[in-house]
């Protein structure tokens, strides 16, 4: 999990960040992105993609990281924001977000599988949250903020289910659209699909 910044140590860069974002799949809510530079040399054995992470798991991870980062941030885009410039849109501008609120200012950027529109080194990495400590990391602490999110959001909408699917197009979640319609934090651009396939499925 250490390879790529292994090799970007050796090359004398100090702060090395890595990004990802969670929430871009989802038909509802924000789009939340966290940048974590941690030290240099640092190993943590159970840090890994947070998807295949327990709850518990990732709870204890965040804590871990939140003690041994040199520096976390994170970035939000809204609704709003989202359904204006789009998803893949949003999700870089979280990204970017979260790296511009990162101090000290990183020398190298890396990010599962995305650019960042900012000028600072970076790689992209298809499936980094896997293969990098410092963006798996990030996975974590993006994905715990965002789920610590969805519990809000579910006191506001408890009869949708959010604490349980976070907002991904579940069976569930899906379920609950047909019988209640949308609310102001759906995304109305996401839904026009799904909610066509599941018409379409309960005819057969």
């Amino acid at each position: 999990m250490l390879e790529y910044e292994r090799s970007l140590w050796d090359q004398g860069f100090q702060y090395i960040a890595g990004v990802d974002e969670v929430g871009r799949g989802c038909l509802f809510g924000d789009v939340v992105a966290a940048a974590v530079i941690l030290p240099q040399g640092l190993i943590l054995e159970d840090v890994n993609d947070s998807k295949k992470l327990s709850a518990k798991k990732r709870e204890q991870q965040y804590e871990l990281i939140q003690q041994e980062a040199i520096a976390i941030s994170i970035g939000i885009v809204d609704v709003r924001m989202i359904e204006q410039i789009n998803i893949k849109q949003a999700s870089r501008l979280a990204m970017k977000l979260a790296v511009e609120g990162l101090d000290p200012i990183p020398d190298y950027l890396l990010i599962d599988a995305e650019q960042v529109d900012i000028e600072l080194a970076q790689e992209p990495i298809i499936h980094g949250d896997a293969v990098s400590q410092s963006i798996a990391a990030a996975s974590i602490i993006a994905k715990v903020t965002r789920d610590r999110m969805c519990l809000e959001w579910d006191k506001t909408y408890p009869e949708y289910g959010i604490a349980v699917h976070k907002g991904y197009a579940t069976k569930l979640h899906r379920e609950k659209l047909l019988e209640l319609g949308s609310t102001t934090m759906h995304r109305k651009t996401f839904l026009k699909n799904i909610m066509a396939e599941s018409r379409q499925l309960e005819l057969f």
